[in-house]
């Protein structure tokens, strides 16, 4: 098992947002929503963050770490992981989206005692509407493998995230309580995370 510091940390934050434009600004608590989920999993370890341009000033000076443009434009977050991977030197990358505020370094360490000799991925799931759900976007990857396996997939023009996973030795981690993998995509993701966090509506 690589040591936590051995793990890089890769923050989705290049979505389109077109349902919640702006999102990755808004407060969560004492800080931006990018902001929150770069201090609950960076915990000084390598971070980048993958991005379709700059952020505003104000939010760029609370994110740690480097913003890397994606090299494919409007291709998903498959695009954004493997332009930043590239960039990148730990050898196991902890993937996640910029917009879950909930997931932190506990989360991580429990991925990381989960990997075992041999495993190209450690991935989250759990039971929604009685089917199996994956999260890919809470995921820790062998980064060298997902470099290797995901370029097919984007040359490919599908660009899914479960169509690398398929081509990974993945290892899956049943979770009981999905909640961790909260988002906010919505004005009422948004209101429903105020509230987690005891702010006012």
């Amino acid at each position: 098992m690589p040591r936590l510091s051995e793990i890089g940390v890769l923050i989705l934050g290049g979505g389109e947002a077109t349902r919640l434009p702006g999102k990755l600004e808004l407060e969560a608590g004492d800080l931006p929503l990018l902001a929150r989920v770069a201090r609950n999993t960076a915990g000084g370890r390598e971070t980048f963050v993958a991005c379709k341009g700059s952020f505003p000033p104000a939010l760029d000076a609370l994110v740690p770490g480097t913003a890397v443009v994606d090299r494919w434009s409007r291709r998903g977050p498959l695009a954004g992981l493997l332009t930043t991977m590239s960039r990148m030197h730990a050898r196991f990358v902890f993937a996640v989206a910029g917009d879950a505020p909930l997931i932190d370094a506990r989360f991580i360490e429990a991925l990381a005692g989960s990997l075992r000799e041999g495993d190209e991925a450690i991935v989250p799931r759990h039971s929604r509407d009685g089917k199996a759900q994956l999260e890919p976007l809470a995921a820790l990857y062998d980064r060298l493998a997902f470099l290797r396996e995901g370029l097919p997939v984007l040359r490919s023009g599908r660009g899914r995230l479960d169509l690398v996973i398929a081509r990974l030795r993945a290892r899956f981690v049943e979770v009981a309580d999905a909640r961790i993998f909260a988002n906010v995509n919505t004005p009422a993701d948004y209101a429903a995370l105020r509230a987690q966090l005891g702010e006012p509506a």
